[in-house]
């Protein structure tokens, strides 16, 4: 974006005088990266040298190199941590889990290295400081050059590592991202952006890019996480072959275009410390959730819709809009305050006249079942008559320049100080401010503008790279804590919540993050435009952010900036209605977009998929549990079952929710119908139960009225009708050895959807049985079946007769209506 368009797009957003300060803050932050510059190189770049020694240590291996260090050290057999040095340590803020049980390795020396093995993984280190990853059997994983090493003016070190890529090898995940979901053939910036209002496809980078990618070729697949918070970039090769397209990178980094079938991992300081795993992409996700964290179950209403426009100015346009939804007969879980509620945009205020009793608001929606969220921007008003500016200049937690004075910033209130939430002291204050709208009653918060972002006319919309962290301690400066700064205030947040509300599950949804931050928040893609290309790049963006740790995401329904058509938003919402984040909001100045505002037959057609939403919500609460079990995303790859498979893999239009589900969202203008690739197995039509086999490509038709949704066959969907479960099986008699007989085909988490009491898990298992199948039933822990029944519908086949648990059971209608769970049915 040039200065006349960052201009415009600051008049239009934050006011003339805002546009104005906007430029006096660009020549105020020029003039601190002079007065501070960052360090300049000193020297040649070098690789390692020669290897002098090598020693074997508990778990792992120590290497002395002629000019550098390189430690390894297995966390878990299939889990290898490596750092080269001398650098100062991360501090760990990505890290979740510390202590690991004890792993046996083996130091042997070959003809040019050594080896290091583990009981699932062999890392050969060569004389000149290449590795190379295998597995047991030797089938090559992973093979890179020795690193470079750049020593900097102030004692620090640039590192660039180059590795090879298999010509079949596809690269997946980097956080959020607006390209193609297989990344080869780009540079990624690692740098938290705010891209200015407005974004779609080719945008980088974005709010949350994140060093941390997989790998997947031919002799397996394998992720890599590079555990360094500076500015950097990873950048992947094309196959061999297409070498004009050979990607080159951005302005400001002194790198060449990629080579064909290499990568590049290049950081402009720290230490070179990253993680490999090897594995299925399930066990990798699972095995890097162990390492950095896993989302804690949110509370269930969460998952349901949500309400939000940039432009509910008073408590009066909040109960309109709810009343609305009331009268149109559309299901609401919870409505968002963006700043227009806050008292001057002061953080933690509300404004006394246009909501002068939120607490009775809350109340209100709280007993329609509505719950109230409210954004909160880490920017405090530079305001000596506003209390909490000058309490944290009592208490130091803001961020300073070299010289200590705070550093100011402009962002909607006017010129703000940033809180440095590497301070542990910092953490505790800010989290205290979260009680003013707890006491309230808000359910929620929305972290906004945490990258953090600063206006600027040109350049980085950011702080000064010289503003100084305290990293617990440790002390730097921000190109180290810029990448780090909304991971550790959602951090503050999460924490805070836990301590004020701890009969609560708290709920924070985040614009910015970094590797951990599922611990924490949610995240949504930002400011998207409304585009029918910006619909599409969704798909691999929330896939992608998944497959990086992230689970709970989704968009703007109909894009946050522009007006989007009728249709445009029909299909936005059709789509949102599977993703994890299910919001319609926009930007201040675009058109209304609450889902009855286009008429018929949309608002009747949203009606439908709001409600398919909330039946949903049994299967969609099993997910988030599985996500804070293992790390497994909800929206899933079509290929995730199946690593073998490139075609199912090369698709970026559909994907799956769950195992179950594969959803093929309508991406196009009036169009009739759409391709839709099939993973292997059977599968039905969710609308009409015709049955499809797969692998394969069929045509499917798109009205208005609904998209193609299918389901895998061995499958039991749960489905929620009126306060009955009603249990969809999906078998076709002719065949029923679909799946895993001693997988699950459905599991089921159920709890009071918030606190921290009880739950239940039932599993269901779908076997052959002669003449049918049966259904077997096992439960597990403490709550109670909480329906008033429980129906079995069927599809694929109808079965004439039922024995639950031994005794003949009537069918009505091809139903079966029972009182609550059973040991077995058998169905024939």
């Amino acid at each position: 974006m040039n200065i006349l368009s960052k201009t415009l797009m600051s008049i239009r957003f934050i006011g003339l005088d805002n546009a104005f300060r906007t430029i006096r803050y660009t020549l105020f932050r020029d003039m601190a990266e002079r007065r501070y510059p960052e360090p300049t190189p000193e020297g040649d770049p070098y690789q390692p040298g020669t290897l002098q020694e090598a020693r074997i240590l508990d778990r792992g291996a120590h290497f002395r190199f002629e000019r550098a260090e390189l430690e390894i050290v297995f966390l878990a057999p299939d889990l290898a941590r490596l750092s080269w040095g001398p650098a100062p340590e991360p501090v760990p803020y990505a890290i979740a889990r510390s202590g690991w049980p004890p792993v046996e390795v083996q130091l042997t020396q070959e003809d040019d290295g050594w080896c290091l093995e583990s009981p699932a993984l062999r890392l050969y280190v060569d004389a000149g400081g290449g590795l190379r990853f295998t597995d047991l059997q030797d089938r090559l994983l992973r093979a890179e050059l020795p690193p470079w090493r750049q020593p900097l003016s102030d004692e620090s070190t640039r590192w660039t590592q180059y590795a090879a890529l298999a010509p079949e090898e596809r690269i997946f995940g980097l956080g959020e991202q607006s390209g193609a979901l297989n990344r080869r053939g780009a540079y990624y910036r690692l740098w938290n952006t705010d891209p200015g209002g407005s974004y779609g496809p080719g945008t980088d980078p974005l709010y949350m890019p994140l060093p941390v990618f997989q790998g997947m070729h031919a002799r397996g697949s394998y992720l890599v996480f590079y555990e360094n918070s500076f500015d950097g970039l990873l950048g992947f090769g094309p196959p061999a072959g297409k070498e004009a397209v050979r990607p080159s990178p951005p302005a400001g980094f002194n790198l060449p275009p990629l080579p064909a079938d290499q990568a590049v991992a290049h950081f402009t300081g720290g230490m070179l410390r990253y993680y490999f795993c090897a594995g299925p992409l399930p066990h990798l996700l699972e095995r890097f959730s162990e390492l950095t964290g896993r989302p804690p179950l949110p509370p269930r209403w969460s998952l349901g819709y949500h309400q939000c426009r940039w432009g509910y100015r008073s408590e009066q346009d909040i109960r309109a809009v709810v009343q609305g939804f009331r009268e149109h007969n559309l299901p609401l879980s919870a409505i968002h305050l963006d700043i227009d509620y806050m008292d001057s945009y002061r953080v933690f205020t509300v404004h006394p006249e246009n909501f002068p009793d939120l607490t009775g608001l809350a109340r209100e929606l709280d007993e329609a079942g509505v719950r109230l969220v409210t954004i909160v921007d880490p920017g405090v008003k530079q305001d000596r008559d506003f209390e909490l500016f000058r309490e944290g200049l009592r208490e130091k937690v803001y961020c300073t320049l070299p010289d200590g004075v705070p550093m100011t910033g402009l962002v909607w209130p006017g010129w703000t100080v940033f809180p440095d939430f590497t301070n542990p002291r910092t953490r505790e204050w800010w989290g205290r401010q979260y009680a003013r709208l707890l006491d309230c009653g808000v359910a929620g918060f929305w972290h906004d503008m945490n990258e953090p972002s600063s206006f600027a006319a040109w350049g980085d919309m950011t702080l000064p790279r010289a503003t100084r962290h305290d990293f617990d301690g440790r002390s730097g400066d921000h190109r180290e804590g810029h990448n780090v700064y909304g991971l550790l205030m959602n951090r503050a947040g999460y924490e805070a919540l836990r301590r004020l509300r701890p009969d609560r599950r708290p709920w924070i949804i985040s614009r910015a993050g970094w590797v951990g931050q599922a611990r924490y928040a949610w995240n949504w893609t930002g400011d998207t435009e409304a585009s029918w290309r910006a619909l599409a790049m969704t798909i691999p963006s929330v896939i992608g952010l998944g497959l990086s740790g992230q689970p709970f995401s989704g968009p703007d329904i109909g894009g946050f900036s522009g007006n989007p058509s009728a249709e445009l938003y029909l299909r936005s919402f059709q789509m949102g209605a599977f993703l994890p984040f299910f919001r319609t909001h926009s930007a201040a100045g675009t058109a209304r977009r609450e889902p009855w505002v286009f008429g018929e037959p949309f608002t009747s057609i949203v009606r439908s998929f709001l409600e398919l939403r909330m039946r949903l919500l049994p299967y969609l609460y099993s997910l988030a549990w599985e996500a804070a079990q293992c790390g497994a995303p909800l929206v899933r790859p079509l290929g995730w079952d199946h690593p073998d498979a490139p075609d199912l893999w090369a698709v970026q239009d559909a994907f799956l929710l769950g195992s179950a589900l594969l959803v093929a969202p309508a991406l196009e203008e009036k169009g009739l119908s759409r391709n839709v690739t099939l993973p292997p197995g059977g599968w039905f039509d969710f609308w009409d139960d015709q049955v499809f086999s797969g692998p394969g490509e069929i045509e499917r038709p798109t009205p208005l009225e609904r998209i193609p949704v299918l389901v895998r066959s061995g499958s039991i969907l749960p489905l929620e009708e009126d306060g009955t479960l009603a249990l969809h099986v999906y078998a076709q008699i002719r065949d029923t050895s679909e799946g895993d007989p001693a997988r699950p085909a459905a599991r089921i988490y159920r709890d009071a959807g918030d606190g921290y009491g009880p739950g239940r898990l039932d599993s269901l298992y779908l076997r052959a049985a002669p003449d049918g199948i049966e259904i077997t039933w096992e439960q597990e822990g403490e709550f109670p079946f909480p329906y008033d029944a429980l129906v079995l519908q069927f599809h694929g086949f109808q079965p004439a007769r039922a024995q639950v648990d031994g005794s003949p059971t009537d069918l009505s209608g091809g139903r079966l209506h029972l009182q609550g769970p059973f040991g077995s049915c058998v169905l024939s």
